[in-house]
């Protein structure tokens, strides 16, 4: 192997792993794979959380592009109201990450926060954060192109009174420039914990 190529290659996480030769899934081994599979699992129970928060801090200088507080801080706000309300640590948490997608997938960052957090939340939370975009346009009765009624089509459904409440109090209201939110750095023993939980496995869609 060429000091060229050597200087492709991605360090290891941990010193006593080891790399697969081959760089295609189909050229791997059984014994490649059986080296493989274990280092991915303990790569993703010591990264996974470090790396969804990065998402999140990613943004925190963004400019905005017309709220007063950019996505980054409506983020925290929305965590910190919940955390000050004495919402549970996965709401919070849930709080936290809602929007984490609002600007790179806007048409779908309901979806995207559920994919993300989906294997460590509740149903009730699943179920809120693909929807809580709809449940929005109850709450802005002047937007040319909001359908108050959106929302209507799942009354009588047992989440529907949190996704609502969720909406109403941590979302649209979370947009204050004045609101005192704590830091990134509060959450982050909450988010390590929710994504040390054993995955529940998601249903098909």
């Amino acid at each position: 192997m060429t000091k060229d190529t050597d200087k492709a290659i991605s360090p290891l996480l941990r010193e006593d792993w080891s790399y697969v030769e081959h760089s295609a899934l189909e050229q791997l081994s059984a014994q490649e794979w059986q080296t493989l599979l274990p280092q991915r699992a303990a790569y993703y129970r010591q990264e996974q959380a470090r790396q969804a928060l990065r998402l999140l801090a990613a943004s925190e200088h963004d400019a905005t592009f017309g709220y007063r507080v950019n996505n980054y801080q409506h983020c925290l706000q929305a965590a910190t109201l919940a955390l000050r309300d004495g919402l549970s640590e996965e709401d919070v948490v849930v709080c936290l990450f809602h929007d984490v997608g609002f600007i790179t997938c806007p048409d779908s960052h309901g979806e995207f926060a559920a994919a993300l957090l989906g294997n460590y939340v509740s149903e009730r939370n699943h179920w809120m954060l693909q929807r809580h975009a709809l449940f929005q346009d109850v709450h802005s009765p002047n937007h040319p192109y909001a359908d108050p009624k959106a929302r209507d089509r799942w009354l009588g459904h047992p989440h529907f009174e949190w996704a609502a409440t969720f909406v109403e109090r941590y979302d649209q209201a979370a947009i204050d420039p004045n609101y005192d939110s704590a830091p990134l750095s509060h959450f982050e023993p909450m988010v390590m914990r929710l994504f040390a939980k054993p995955p529940r496995p998601m249903p098909l869609p």
